[in-house]
């Protein structure tokens, strides 16, 4: 009896002293950092002589393979980031980062191991828009460069400087912007590549001011010499294109030096891309290629590097502005034949959500679509997330496990970042949906407008926590697969022989989960049959887009080869009667 009251004592001693442990183990994770070491970063007067608004980023690099504004990824060699909002921020005076500032991949700079960093700064601008909606929001708008903070044209930005850093000195280290990035001059047209730009009303209304719309055309062989052929319409959906890529005119260069290409394990394939870009201009020159107009769409704005060209609620009608203002404009300027049996659209990864996506929205106004890789096409297939199902987007759903749900995979399956890496990354270039990255633009897309005048967040960007109202906002708006199966009976009539969607089935990003759910809506239960085409590669990665003979290296570089054949027929074989099928045919 009193070896067991013993044992109860001793219990219960014990157990005080682990839970005095415990609180205060929690408490140094949850607790300050603890840290005087500042950093105060300002700009002078002759660089900029008004108060800014915008992001303040503070980069710290312990490599000099490039200015540490070039080093900031979701990969493993990813070196330091930390973001701070500012607003009207004055010439001289400085913007402090410390230790509670939040960082990525690490969260403090007090966390910094002490030693030898280069050290850099950068101003990404905002800009005040009042919309038409009634919010008055700050964004940086695209200038040109196609959202890329690093590069963005009259962003400031400091000199790379080499200095100690050690945490726990009492120590505030100043960073001046000397310099500002230039504007970038305007691509030169040529015989085949011409470029148009316009001012859409529809977006400009909803901006407040004005918002333009552009595109990079590609002018078949033989457009001067048959002034009364009209042609097709093919447009080739994807990221900012600053020219019309992939089309050389003169050959390959024999003097440059070769670049390795991490991403395909290529040692030169700067010059494998200039062999392909010259040998598809041989093919669209040469006798027997189909002669159509092809495009790529410019529609950069305030949130991403494209629009995924549909109406949204916080990038406004840019679907609209597109479909109805951007391309009657460019078939009346060049001689299309302005009907959407003579429209077609494909394109990869952002691209092939778009293809699909414009499609699916504006059934009777193109013929058909190739979509590769697309961007998550089913949300109960968010990449690895099931946004209707799932409690936190982060970690897996359980009461004791924490475990991260991956990001990024190669063909292997070797995981390079999780979805919370990625996300904080976004978080630390920008609030509000404000990082210019991939799942920011997602949400802003897909999101209601939130009370703030931002996207609503599908979840929230520190923790991972779903937001189930926003989750059915995006379902009935935006999930495609969701949107076909609940309307197909409308939609699918006209959507038959249209649909054609590619995916390896490693893809990077888990996207071929959600080509795989809208085969089987598409294969099984559309009535009338869809009467298309979904194909996989095996262990394929981002971007697969049905070349089953080529590595994704090569055949991400001849869209234009594989697809614009296989649009002339089907033109042929759905144009109605009395169309013309004859004059763009020489």
């Amino acid at each position: 009896m009193r070896t067991i009251t013993l044992n109860k004592q001793v219990f219960l001693l014990l157990g005080s002293l682990c839970l005095i442990f415990l609180t205060v183990n929690c408490q140094s994770k949850i607790s300050p950092h603890k840290s005087n070491l500042k950093f105060a970063v300002s700009f002078p007067e002759d660089l900029a002589a008004e108060p800014l608004d915008g992001r303040v980023l503070l980069m710290i690099s312990n490599n000099t393979r490039t200015e540490p504004r070039f080093q900031i990824s979701d990969g493993p060699d990813t070196q330091l980031l930390f973001g701070k909002n500012i607003e009207g921020l004055k010439p001289g005076d400085p913007c402090v980062f410390d230790a509670d500032v939040f960082g990525y991949p690490i969260p403090s700079t007090s966390e910094i191991p002490k030693g030898e960093y280069y050290v850099q700064a950068l101003l990404h601008k905002y800009e005040t828009f009042q919309r038409s909606d009634g919010h008055t929001v700050k964004l940086p708008m695209d200038r040109g460069e196609g959202q890329r903070w690093n590069r963005a044209p009259g962003n400031l930005y400091s000199t790379p400087v080499k200095v100690l850093i050690d945490s726990a000195k009492d120590e505030t280290i100043g960073i001046e912007m000397d310099q500002i990035i230039s504007p970038i001059p305007d691509p030169p047209e040529t015989k085949y590549i011409k470029h148009v730009k316009i001012q859409s009303q529809l977006l400009t209304e909803f901006w407040g001011r004005p918002l333009h719309l552009g595109a990079h055309v590609l002018l078949p062989e033989g457009f001067d010499e048959h002034p009364d052929a009209k042609y097709p319409l093919v447009i080739f959906h994807g990221h900012f294109p600053y020219t019309f890529s992939g089309f050389r005119e003169k050959p390959p260069e024999t003097d440059i030096d070769p670049e390795y290409s991490e991403r395909f394990d290529l040692e030169g394939y700067n010059i494998i891309q200039q062999k392909y870009a010259h040998q598809f201009f041989m093919e669209w020159t040469g006798p027997d290629f189909p002669r159509v107009l092809l495009i790529k769409v410019q529609h950069a704005n305030p949130y991403y590097d494209d629009s995924y060209a549909v109406n949204s609620a916080n990038l406004g009608p840019y679907g609209d502005a597109i479909t109805y203002e951007l391309i009657p404009f460019i078939e009346e300027k060049f001689r299309g034949l302005g009907k959407g049996w003579a429209r077609f659209l494909y394109g990869g990864s952002t691209g092939g959500w778009e293809a699909l996506g414009v499609q699916v929205f504006y059934p009777d106004e193109y013929n058909g679509c190739y979509a590769a890789c697309p961007d998550p096409i089913d949300f109960r297939a968010y990449t690895v997330v099931n946004i209707y199902e799932h409690k936190n987007a982060y970690v897996l759903d359980s009461q004791w496990k924490h475990t991260p749900r991956p990001g990024r995979r190669d063909y292997l399956g070797h995981i390079s970042c999780t979805l919370e890496e990625m996300n904080h990354r976004e978080l630390v270039l920008g609030t509000n949906s404000r990082s210019g990255q991939q799942w920011d633009i997602w949400q802003a897309v897909y999101s209601p407008v939130d009370k703030d005048g931002y996207p609503k967040p599908i979840w929230d960007k520190m923790t991972g926590e779903i937001n189930p109202e926003v989750a059915q906002y995006w379902k009935e708006n935006y999930d495609l697969r969701y949107i076909l199966e609940r309307d197909w009976k409308t939609l699918g009539p006209k959507l038959k022989g249209k649909i054609h969607i590619y995916c390896g089935d490693m893809d990077n990003y888990y996207l071929n989960n959600a080509v795989y759910m809208m085969e089987e809506f598409l294969e099984n239960t559309t009535d009338p049959y869809y009467d298309g085409e979904v194909d996989y590669g095996d262990r394929a990665e981002h971007c697969w887009n049905g070349d089953h003979e080529r590595p994704n290296a090569i055949s991400r570089l001849r869209y234009n080869q594989m697809f614009i054949p296989r649009i002339v027929q089907r033109i042929l074989e759905t144009a109605p009667e009395g169309a013309d099928i004859k004059s763009w045919r020489y």
